[in-house]
């Protein structure tokens, strides 16, 4: 459009030149009315001026503002403190944490410190039960499709997600149902019904889950499970984070009781929320989770595990046979997989920080990543491994970090033939790491992880994952500018 304009502008009457400027093409095109219509109302004051050279203009000044125009207001960045964290602790122990956003949408939810970890006297896999079970029949709400109806009102929608150290119960819906989610979120996880009929449901559910996690052909979900199991044989983290088949038809409400009474705790759970106001969160907190009497009750005795990490190092290894698995007319090559990896540290540690850079630096992906290729092709893994050995399908690093421990690892895919060779890549690799470190790639695994990092948190839910995990763990909440600091150091 500007183009048309500039390029062929109609002349104004007299011998000037036409201006090169967009609004001398503008006031070109103005001066001379193809339909009678006259100017000055067609375009304006600025079209009955003359506009051709830049001597038009000797009185207007650009640095000063136009006579007769109101004065601009600019939008300016709020002060620092409005976007702090919120904390407040009520009475029984339950932790309120809020961080405001401008919209008209809120996530709230409620974490719970339980999860895999705590399973080591109870039956492996309730974590993994409870999860699915979420949002199901409670003492207000006769089904599922009851609450998704509430929530619809609202234009809400729920998940919940376990994971080795925490239960999440979240929701998604319009701020102005801010009480009635909270209440919602109060029953699912204080009043439960667990009826046998959904225990049943629950249990074909999970062995569905768990006969395609066997027959997938991305094994990442099930070797992080190795190399947890392998690290920390048997303790904490280490502990499987799927039920066990044996276990399925094990787990029934008794079980279930037991274990939630040990560790649905008000003083082990953080209502967070993202986009509402602090004080009116904690009012509904006070109304629907403060003094009220769980369906398990409150008077058992709290067997909580509060065992730490303990390190052990190992091999696990599986054999599977993958020719019957196909999704098409090709069958999948035959790869061996491998995961190697050592101990880091803690989330709650200084170093938690130099890993997560670490990590970014060591990157990499699969011959074929989600980006196309060459998406992160400056890491170390994609530079020494990827690009200089051809056979090998992936070779990618992750960094899993717990309250009492962590787990540097790097994944990697060739063809059963070459194990060796790349069990003695991907070990050289982690020799390398002890090394010097390029100042220009230090650099850009620095600029990559905060980018990351501000990225993620333009999204509401997870902020409000960031708010109540920080707040379950450590009691408040570093800001992103705060870990962008600890970044550059």
């Amino acid at each position: 459009i500007h183009s048309s304009l500039i390029l062929s502008p109609v002349y104004p009457s007299g011998n000037h030149q036409p201006s090169l400027t967009l609004w001398g093409a503008l006031a070109a095109r103005c001066t001379v009315p193809p339909d009678g219509v006259p100017v000055s109302l067609r375009c304006g004051l600025a079209a009955g001026r003359s506009y051709s050279g830049g001597g038009a203009y000797p009185s207007v000044s650009l640095t000063c503002p136009l006579p007769g125009v109101p004065k601009a207001v600019f939008a300016a960045a709020e002060s620092r403190e409005r976007f702090e964290t919120r904390v407040t602790v009520l009475e029984n122990g339950l932790r309120v944490a809020s961080q405001n956003k401008f919209g008209q949408f809120c996530t709230v939810g409620i974490l719970v410190n339980s999860g895999s970890r705590h399973e080591a006297k109870y039956l492996s896999g309730i974590s993994h039960f409870l999860e699915k079970l979420a949002f199901s029949s409670t003492a207000q709400f006769g089904s599922k499709d009851e609450i998704l109806l509430t929530l619809e009102k609202h234009g809400g929608i729920c998940d919940c997600q376990a994971s080795r150290d925490t239960i999440m119960y979240a929701v998604s819906a319009d701020a102005r149902g801010l009480d009635t989610v909270v209440n919602l979120l109060a029953d699912v996880t204080l009043q439960p019904r667990l009826s046998d009929e959904e225990i049943e449901m629950t249990r074909m559910a999970i062995r569905f889950e768990l006969e395609d996690l066997n027959m997938r052909p991305d094994p990442e979900p099930l070797l992080t499970e190795m190399i947890h199991a392998a690290a920390f044989r048997d303790n904490t983290v280490g502990l499987n984070r799927f039920c066990p088949v044996e276990n399925t038809d094990k787990i029934d409400r008794a079980v279930l009781h037991s274990y939630l009474s040990s560790y649905y705790t008000p003083d082990r759970m953080v209502l967070a929320g993202v986009g509402i106001e602090h004080e009116q969160l904690v009012e509904c907190a006070r109304k629907y989770l403060l003094g009220v009497e769980p369906v398990w009750g409150s008077g058992r005795s709290r067997a909580v595990d509060r065992s730490v990490a303990q390190y052990t190092g190992g091999i696990v290894k599986v054999e599977k046979d993958m020719s019957d698995v196909s999704l098409g007319p090709t069958p999948i090559p035959e790869l061996t997989h491998i995961m190697i990896g050592l101990e880091s540290c803690s989330f709650l540690e200084d170093d938690f920080i130099p890993f997560a850079v670490l990590n970014m630096m060591m990157g990499g992906g699969g011959s074929f990543s989600a980006g196309g290729p060459g998406k992160g092709m400056f890491t170390r893994l994609y530079l020494n491994v990827l690009n200089r050995h051809h056979w090998m399908y992936n070779a990618t690093s992750y960094h899993h970090s717990y309250e009492d421990t962590g787990l540097l690892c790097i994944h990697a895919s060739a063809d059963p033939k070459q194990v060796r060779e790349m069990v003695e890549i991907i070990t050289r690799e982690f020799i390398l790491m002890a090394g010097a470190v390029g100042e220009v790639e230090l650099e850009r695994a620095k600029t990559q992880l905060k980018s990351m990092l501000m990225m993620n948190l333009e999204s509401r839910p997870v902020i409000f994952e960031d708010v109540g995990r920080q707040v379950l763990a450590t009691n408040t909440r570093k800001l992103p500018h705060e870990l962008c600091a600890l970044i550059s150091e």
